[in-house]
């Protein structure tokens, strides 16, 4: 499948989310939980197995690869991305973050945002990788096999409430509200914190992850947000995870 279109004629772009409620965290543990991320991607595809340093130029970013992964390097780069008061001060209870890719050119490029260690409510932590929108990474990667084993991969790195892998066209067009944190995705993971997923309609496919929670695959092909019927089957599932009290706010962390 060649990039679907949006309903303004442009291709869908994905990414892939994983996102938990207050934890503290030191540099350190969100280093270690980065490097066991970056090494589970390293082993799911080719593309994924490089990343840099972040730098002002591509040939600037390949003289400083984060592959493989040095703990003493992540850490210094999370505290470098702390949060200041106007004064100056570090705002510890809003935790760590820093921003990096795989060294690709425009558009065929995989980007992580991380947020880790944050203990506020204010700023949610995250991890969330945005995927090539075209060539022939996108092509391979794009593909329901991939994304799950991405976002199955999210699971014992980032101990998140839920994750998932979906467009960002569908995101945008059918969000329920700009205050709700919680959005269906193409393949997404529910943590048992949040309760028990109910029966789905075909042809949506429940996996357990371990004894962490569940994974919902709700098509085998391409999920479009230009494909009225997949819209239409997220909306429903949607609804029924609704229904089961499973869409809850992030959950506070020990």
């Amino acid at each position: 499948m060649k990039g679907a279109m949006t309903k303004k004629g442009r291709v869908e772009s994905y990414y892939a989310g994983a996102y938990w409620g207050p934890r503290k965290e030191t540099p350190e543990e969100c280093a270690r939980r980065t490097a066991d991320f970056l090494n589970f991607l390293e082993g799911c595809d080719p593309f994924l197995a490089e990343w840099y340093k972040p730098a002002k130029s591509l040939k600037e970013a390949r003289k400083h690869p984060l592959m493989p992964p040095d703990s003493a390097t992540l850490t210094e780069l999370f505290r470098a991305g702390v949060n200041r008061a106007d004064a100056g001060g570090i705002i510890e209870r809003l935790g760590f973050s820093f921003w990096f890719d795989n060294g690709g050119p425009d558009g065929d490029v995989a980007e992580l945002r991380i947020h880790c260690g944050s203990y506020s409510d204010a700023v949610p932590n995250s991890c969330v990788m945005t995927l090539p929108r075209k060539g022939q990474h996108a092509e391979r990667l794009l593909t329901v096999q991939v994304l799950t084993e991405v976002v199955r991969g999210m699971v014992p790195s980032w101990g998140p409430d839920w994750a998932f892998a979906t467009s960002y066209a569908y995101y945008q067009e059918h969000r329920k509200a700009a205050s709700d944190p919680f959005s269906l995705g193409w393949v997404t993971y529910l943590s048992d914190r949040l309760g028990s997923v109910p029966p789905l309609p075909a042809p949506v496919r429940v996996e357990s992850v371990g004894d962490k929670g569940t994974l919902i695959v709700l098509t085998p092909e391409r999920f479009t947000a230009s494909n009225q019927d997949h819209v239409a089957l997220a909306d429903r599932v949607r609804e029924l995870l609704d229904r089961a009290g499973m869409l809850k706010p992030l959950q506070a962390q020990q």
